[in-house]
C-alpha cells in the first residue's frame, strides 16, 4: 500500500473493508444541487416525526445536560419493563440498536470464531463482524428472504452468533414463527441468535414471531430493537436489547461507561407512553405502503413484499444511476449496490405528499413498463 503525503497508512486489518453508506442528508443535497425542495425517502424514518411527548421530555432533559447520564438508564429500562412485561435485568439500553450489535460482536466473538448471516441482510452485520475478525459467513437468500434452514446448516463448531433481521432491511421480507423457532432449536451450545427487530412495530403478519417470547422461554436469543423507526427518534440514537441477564452482562463488560445520552433516555421513555402516535404512524405506513407498492407494480417494476416501512423494487436498470437521476429531481432514495443488488432501490414510505413526489419523479425518468 502506497503511503499518502501525510505518511499515514491504514493498518492491514482494515484492507478490503467497506464503510456503511447512510442516506444523504437533505441539507447536503440542497447545497450540492442548488435545490430548494427535497424529499428524503432514504433512511426509513417516521415521516410524522416524533411524539410530542418525546419532544417535551427531551426539552426538559436539556436543563440537566451538565450532568452525565444515568449509566443504567433506570427510568427507560423501567418503562420498557412495564411495556414488554420482562424483568429490568433482561433489558439493556444503547445508542441505537447498531451499537448493541457492535458490542455483542466484540463481546462474543473470539479471534477464530465466526458469525453466520445472510448475503442480503442488514449490511452492518457483515461489516461489524468483518471489521472485528473477518469471521462473517454469508448464506444466500431464498426468494429474497433469509434461508434459515441453510443458515442453520452453515453453523460449525466456531460459530458463536447467527444474525437474522426480521423484517429484513433492505428487502423488507420476513421469516415466520415456525422458521425462527426451528433455527433456535438447531443452535448448538454456545451459539446465540441475534434477532434484529428494528421494524417489528410495523409487522402485521399473524405468523410474525415474537422475539421477546423467545427470550422469556429461555432460548439463546438476544433481541435488538430501536426508537429510530416508528418512534421517530433517529436523531437521538436510542435502542435497546432484550436477553438473559448473563448475556447482557457480557455486553456491559465492554460498553462505554455512560451509555445512552440523557436526552435520548428521557425522550425514549416518554415515546413509549404515546400509544396513539405509534398507532397513527403504523396506520399511515400501512395505507401509503400499499399505495406506493401498488403504483410501482402498475408501472411494471418488480416489488418485494415488505413488512417494514419501506418497499424495495427492481428498476430494471443500473440502480445507482436511477438514484442519481431521482436525486437531481429532489428525491433521495437508497441505492442497493452495497448489498450486491445493483438494479434495486429501496424507498422509505413518507407522507402522502412525499410519496406522490417520488412517483412523479420516477415517472419523469421514463422507466418501467406500465401494465
Amino acid at each position: 500500500m502506497n503511503a499518502p503525503a501525510s505518511g499515514f497508512v491504514f493498518p492491514s486489518h482494515l484492507e478490503g473493508l467497506d464503510r456503511f453508506e447512510p442516506g444523504k442528508p437533505i441539507g447536503e443535497v440542497k447545497r450540492e444541487l442548488g435545490l430548494t425542495n427535497v424529499v428524503k425517502l432514504a433512511s426509513n424514518e417516521n415521516p410524522l416525526g416524533p411524539s410530542p411527548k418525546a419532544v417535551a421530555a427531551a426539552h426538559a432533559a436539556l436543563a440537566d445536560v451538565n450532568r452525565y447520564p444515568d449509566p443504567q438508564a433506570t427510568e427507560l429500562r423501567a418503562a420498557l419493563s412495564r411495556k414488554l412485561d420482562v424483568p429490568v435485568s433482561h433489558l439493556l439500553a444503547g445508542n441505537g440498536s447498531v451499537e448493541i450489535i457492535d458490542l455483542v460482536v466484540r463481546a462474543m466473538l473470539g479471534p477464530r470464531d465466526n458469525a453466520v448471516t445472510s448475503e442480503h441482510a442488514f449490511v452492518r452485520f457483515r461489516q461489524i463482524v468483518s471489521a472485528h475478525n473477518r469471521g462473517a459467513r454469508l448464506v444466500p437468500m431464498r426468494d429474497w428472504t433469509h434461508d434459515l434452514a441453510a443458515m442453520a446448516g452453515a453453523i460449525d463448531e466456531r460459530t458463536r452468533l447467527v444474525f437474522v433481521a426480521n423484517p429484513n432491511n433492505p428487502t423488507g421480507t420476513w421469516n415466520r414463527r415456525g422458521e425462527v423457532e426451528a433455527l433456535v432449536g438447531a443452535l448448538p451450545a454456545g451459539c446465540l441468535l441475534v434477532l434484529d427487530e428494528a421494524y417489528f412495530e410495523y409487522a402485521d403478519d399473524a405468523e410474525y414471531p415474537d422475539g421477546v417470547a423467545l427470550v422469556r422461554s429461555g432460548a439463546p436469543v438476544i433481541v435488538t430493537r430501536t426508537f429510530s423507526k416508528v418512534y421517530g427518534l433517529g436523531g437521538l440514537r436510542a435502542g435497546y436489547a432484550i436477553a438473559a441477564p448473563e448475556v447482557l452482562e457480557a455486553v456491559l463488560t465492554i460498553r462505554e461507561a455512560f451509555g445512552t445520552n440523557a436526552v435520548a433516555q428521557a425522550a425514549a421513555a416518554a415515546a413509549l407512553d404515546d400509544v396513539e402516535h405509534v398507532r397513527r404512524s403504523v396506520q399511515t405506513n400501512r395505507v401509503e405502503k400499499a399505495r406506493v407498492a401498488g403504483a410501482l407494480a402498475e408501472r411494471g417494476f418488480t416489488v418485494l413484499p415488505s413488512l417494514a416501512n419501506f418497499v424495495t423494487f427492481d428498476t430494471g436498470a443500473e440502480g445507482r444511476e436511477v438514484f442519481r437521476r431521482l436525486l437531481a429531481r429532489g428525491v433521495i432514495v437508497r441505492p442497493l449496490d452495497p448489498y450486491d443488488m445493483r438494479s434495486w432501490l429501496r424507498v422509505s414510505i413518507g407522507t402522502p405528499e412525499e410519496n406522490t413526489a417520488f412517483l412523479a419523479a420516477l415517472d419523469a425518468l421514463g422507466l418501467g413498463t406500465p401494465r
